[in-house]
């Protein structure tokens, strides 16, 4: 699988709404050009992985200008929609949400504040109805726009997303898509950034549960030193995840060890008058190789960085030369004949041993297969009273759900019809709405 992996792009409203007087444009055409150039030779995309920071004051017209882009980004790569994954950053927050309501602060100042049971305190507001949904408030326009990818998140039992894509001959690459930024902000009252370990991953998303014939790749915007919990975040990452993709820094490094691959991405747009301006984005050729105890997973990456004269992006150089970095991760099987090899195991509603926030369901991640994510953005193209008509129709919806946020709304109908076996009913109404 070939992914394209950018983050930081900090759509900037009100000039992302004025191609003419936008400064950042240019080099995210340039991005564009450099993508269609490359895919020439490196084949089209299978997805695309946006590692947060879409926007640069989580302001809904910045994600409609970001939406615009994406469009043309996937263009760009030969990929469909429904192969886009995204996260939040850090700007993808909103801080006046923040600002103004105490019910928020005192959220997060719970969580923050808690220390030695910081664990049970957020477990204890995401299961909190007025505090669980104060956590995601600030990133409601945030949710609004991915759900449209069906990337949103929400308490207690979506706090990040799980997708699966299939490599072939048994394997499967389970994408899990982190949210970092439940604390980000927790200063703005007072006027303050987010510094390092101010933020908190938490236990509920690491669980990362080994699977046979698996790759895990996780996607986060913060990497794991801006984090509250690093070093346990760290451990179980680096000992459960072999590709680890991260944003934020602006600066694109790439680390290699025996059980793991971490990418720190540049930014598409980060801001001029920082040290080391430099804008850049990646590519992850992903393979399975070889069998039985032997087998490995082998990443190329191609890390495409600005160049100023002429302007446009260039492959860094390996050590040895290359344009690219090569990296072999041991992934042995035990050869089971396929006969008896262990499906994926759908489990709904499953809960963690602490009694907490419900470990995702696979049913969502089993919904991340290319045909039934084209349905699910088929199904957010249709406009609201289309989407409540067909949840209504098939039973979708809770009668306690009604007031709900729309992305939370919806993405539970969702999964909902995935669980019940409802999805061709599903597909049947969606056409049926589109011819109207």
């Amino acid at each position: 699988m070939l992914f394209l992996h950018v983050s930081d792009i900090h759509f900037r409203a009100p000039l992302c709404l004025n191609p003419d007087l936008d400064p950042s444009r240019p080099y995210r055409t340039r991005l564009l050009h450099s993508v269609m150039d490359n895919v020439e030779h490196l084949g089209e995309v299978d997805g695309i992985l946006i590692g947060g920071d879409v926007a640069f004051k989580g302001d809904p017209d910045e994600y409609e200008a970001a939406q615009d882009w994406i469009g043309q980004l996937a263009d760009a790569c030969g990929c469909d929609l429904n192969s886009v994954f995204v996260v939040p950053g850090n700007h993808d927050v909103d801080q006046r949400v923040i600002r103004s309501k105490v019910a928020v602060q005192n959220a997060q100042s719970a969580i923050f504040n808690a220390h030695g049971n910081r664990l049970a305190v957020l477990t204890a507001q995401l299961n909190d109805e007025q505090s669980g949904r104060s956590l995601f408030e600030p990133i409601a326009a945030y949710n609004d726009f991915a759900a449209r990818y069906n990337c949103q998140v929400y308490p207690t039992d979506k706090i990040f997303w799980k997708q699966i894509r299939e490599f072939g001959d048994g394997v499967a690459l389970r994408i899990f898509g982190l949210t970092s930024t439940l604390l980000s902000g927790q200063g703005a009252p007072r006027g303050e950034r987010d510094n390092e370990s101010t933020l908190y991953l938490s236990p509920l998303q690491t669980v990362l549960d080994p699977q046979e014939d698996t790759v895990t790749m996780v996607l986060s915007h913060h990497p794991p030193e801006w984090l509250l919990d690093r070093d346990d975040v760290n451990d179980k990452i680096n000992g459960r995840a072999h590709i680890q993709l991260f944003g934020h820094k602006h600066a694109g490094r790439i680390t290699r060890e025996d059980g793991y691959l971490r990418v720190n991405a540049g930014a598409v747009n980060p801001d001029e008058g920082e040290l080391g301006w430099c804008p850049t984005y990646n590519f992850l050729d992903i393979q399975v190789e070889g069998e039985g105890r032997t087998r490995k997973i082998k990443i190329v990456t191609h890390i495409l960085e600005w160049q100023q004269n002429p302007e446009g992006y260039r492959p860094r150089r390996s050590p040895q030369g290359a344009d690219f970095f090569t990296h072999e991760i041991a992934f042995p099987s035990r050869n089971r004949p396929a006969s008896v090899a262990a499906p994926i195991r759908v489990v709904a509603d499953e809960q963690p041993a602490h009694g907490g926030a419900a470990i995702l369901s696979d049913t969502e991640a089993e919904m991340g297969r290319p045909d039934t994510r084209n349905l699910v953005i088929r199904f957010w193209k249709l406009n609201s009273s289309q989407r409540r008509s067909i949840a209504r129709s098939l039973g979708l919806l809770e009668a306690s759900e009604a007031t709900l946020p729309e992305p939370e709304r919806y993405g539970r109908a969702l999964i909902r019809a995935g669980e019940r076996n409802l999805l061709d009913e599903l597909q049947t109404q969606i056409e049926n709405e589109e011819r109207n």
